[in-house]
Parts: structure tokens; sequence; C-alpha cells
């Protein structure tokens, strides 16, 4: 295993996401660069942040500002969700992924993430009770032991 298979094989969704001063088109396909735009539209529709991308002035070519500025922490959550989706990882990692989003924006990712980590290793961080309902197993930390699980 080298350091590039592993970073192959796992997708993250940060809390706090990283955008590149691009369009989001491109901050998308940095999950996969070699993806074509309709696989990127697709990965959009499935974090449900196509249709506000296309009501931008400038749609997919619009760009987002340094450290996707002119975006909603919302909307850069999905962008992240919309990269980790075209990169189409085995084991997945949110960490707060939802955290900035409204709940039916979140039940519309949710309904996505179930598509996306079915038979995925699937990771999640999170301080919401939704967020984590339909998981196999579930670890509650506290200073940093793990006391409870079920």
């Amino acid at each position: 295993v080298t350091q590039t298979s592993l970073r192959s094989y796992i997708g993250v969704v940060p809390q706090d996401t990283v955008l590149f001063n691009d369009s989001i088109r491109n901050n998308i396909r940095y999950g996969r660069v070699l993806a074509s735009d309709q696989e990127v539209e697709e990965a959009a529709l499935a974090a449900d942040i196509h249709y506000k991308i296309l009501s931008l002035p400038e749609g997919y070519e619009t760009q987002v500002g340094e450290r996707g500025l002119k975006l909603s922490g919302g909307e850069k959550q999905r962008v992240a969700i919309a990269r980790t989706i075209l990169k189409d990882p085995r084991i997945i990692l949110l960490d707060e992924a939802t955290s900035a989003l409204d709940t039916q924006t979140e039940r519309n990712i949710q309904a996505s993430f179930s598509k996306v980590c079915a038979n995925r290793t699937t990771i999640v961080v999170t301080h919401r009770l939704s967020t984590i309902i339909g998981s196999d197993q579930i670890l509650v930390v506290q200073d940093g032991q793990i006391a409870e699980r079920g």
C-alpha cells in the first residue's frame, strides 16, 4: 500500500471545506480531475446543489472566490459532498458534513448518502443524532475514550 493508493480509496467531507479560487465546476471536479462535465453535474445533483448552481448568473462557471468566499457555509459543504461523490471512494469520512445545512437539505443529502455510501465503509463524525440514525454502529466518544457503543 502506497500513500497515493491509500488516498485514492478515501474520500473526506470536512466541516470546514477548502475551495479553490476557481469555478464551481472545477472545485467539484477536483474529486476526480478527469471527470466529464456530465459526471460533475450528476454529482452536484446528488449533493442537492445542482439547481442552486444553475440559478447563478454564470452557472457552473461561477467563480467561488478565495476559499469559497462567495458561497454560504451550506453551499460550500454541498460542493465538498459533490466532490466526494464524484471521487467515488471505497471509504468515506464525513466530519460534521451536514452541520451548516438546513433540515430539508440535510434530509435530501442523507438520501443521497444512503445510495453513495452503500457497500462502502463510512465513518461519520457528528453531534446530530439525525445524521447517524441509519448507522450500523454508533460510538459515543467522551474525553477521547469510547463511552458507549450500540
